[in-house]
């Protein structure tokens, strides 16, 4: 079972509640698929560094990462050549989506790749395990309707940005039916 986990750039350090659910997919031995940017990705690499994790797998746009502290075999992903800035490493997290079975984001409300991957997961059915940093509260979503109480809780600036994101959404119809989830069970780890 390989999990995808990331987050903006902006959170650097992780909190305990985090840190507990990084720590019970260690116990679980689940696979890490995790990017190659300063912040979340840098400070989910150094959390499973310090355990001496090896079932890590970082993805790299073009196979060279900016960051792998714990030097885990990187997964190359390829890019036109002609994409730059955001659509050059959305390119990166679009495969870590297609690749992992479930998504684990710490979102601060703000973050437009980190919107973009729940967006993705979702629409491809994979359950998102969602730690909203503004409440400090995590959100299991199944279906992008269960997104909707996360984002009444921030800016029109980031809901227009949802909109904007999800029209934008890569030749996907967005599903609304069940993964087969049990909302008893709020999460996978």
């Amino acid at each position: 079972m390989k999990v995808f986990i990331a987050g903006p750039r902006a959170i650097s350090k992780l909190n305990k509640r985090v840190e507990e659910r990084l720590y019970n997919i260690y116990n679980k031995q689940l696979t890490v698929v995790v990017g190659d940017a300063n912040g979340v990705d840098k400070a989910v690499q150094q959390y499973f560094y310090n355990l001496d994790y090896k079932n890590v797998f970082v993805y790299a746009s073009l196979g060279k990462a900016r960051c792998n502290i714990g030097n885990w075999k990187i997964e190359n992903v390829e890019v036109q050549k002609k994409l730059r800035g955001y659509d050059f490493y959305a390119a990166k997290d679009l495969k870590m989506a297609e690749d992992a079975d479930y998504g684990f984001m710490i979102w601060n409300g703000k973050s437009k790749g980190t919107l973009k991957n729940i967006i993705n997961l979702t629409n491809r059915n994979k359950k998102t395990l969602v730690y909203f940093t503004k409440d400090n509260q995590f959100y299991s979503i199944n279906k992008l309707s269960d997104f909707e109480e996360i984002l009444n809780k921030c800016d029109e600036e980031t809901k227009i940005l949802f909109t904007n994101l999800l029209n934008k959404s890569t030749k996907l119809s967005i599903s609304e039916k069940n993964t087969g989830f049990s909302d008893d069970n709020k999460s996978l780890f």
